[in-house]
């Protein structure tokens, strides 16, 4: 009987271990199918990016959380779907990012750089977005990339 109880106690300890060994909670999600995507300077330069399709509510959540490096050429791109409000935050991610608020025309709303690794501040829109990209901290100066830039992608009715 009590070695009965024992084995029952591990396994329910082993499957409450497994319920929190998940995405977000401690680990990185899976890599997300990728798309190219084409940011476009006002003085014409184009900056190729090849980014994350964060489209569901669960990769939304997660995003880029544990990952422990973010390539300069590479992101993730959050599609709201419609034009809202979009605050995020950097719970459970060890790198800065530079968070660029994309209007649905594919305008650059918004640009919050270098955000704070594990910072439950919230990082809000400041106005509607369609959609929420982020890249690794400090690339939107490193490419001179601003307010009102536009970003080539299906999502905003272009073409990159």
């Amino acid at each position: 009987m009590m070695l009965r109880r024992s084995v029952l106690s591990a396994l329910g300890l082993l499957a409450a271990g497994r319920a929190l060994a998940q995405p977000g909670v401690d680990r990185p999600q899976p890599r997300l199918p990728t798309e190219r995507m084409v940011i476009v300077t006002r003085d014409g330069r184009r900056h190729d990016f090849t980014v994350e399709m964060a489209l569901t509510p669960d990769q939304q959540t997660v995003g880029l959380m544990f990952r422990t490096e973010v390539p300069a050429n590479e992101g993730m791109i959050f599609d709201w779907g419609s034009p809202r409000e979009s605050s995020m935050w950097m719970r459970n991610t060890l790198v800065p990012l530079d968070m660029l608020f994309i209007a649905a025309d594919g305008r650059i709303h918004r640009i919050a750089e270098r955000t704070v690794p594990l910072s439950l501040t919230p990082i809000d829109s400041r106005g509607p977005v369609r959609a929420t990209l982020e890249l690794q901290g400090g690339i939107a100066e490193r490419l001179d990339i601003r307010v009102g830039d536009r970003v080539l992608h299906r999502m905003f009715g272009s073409s990159p």
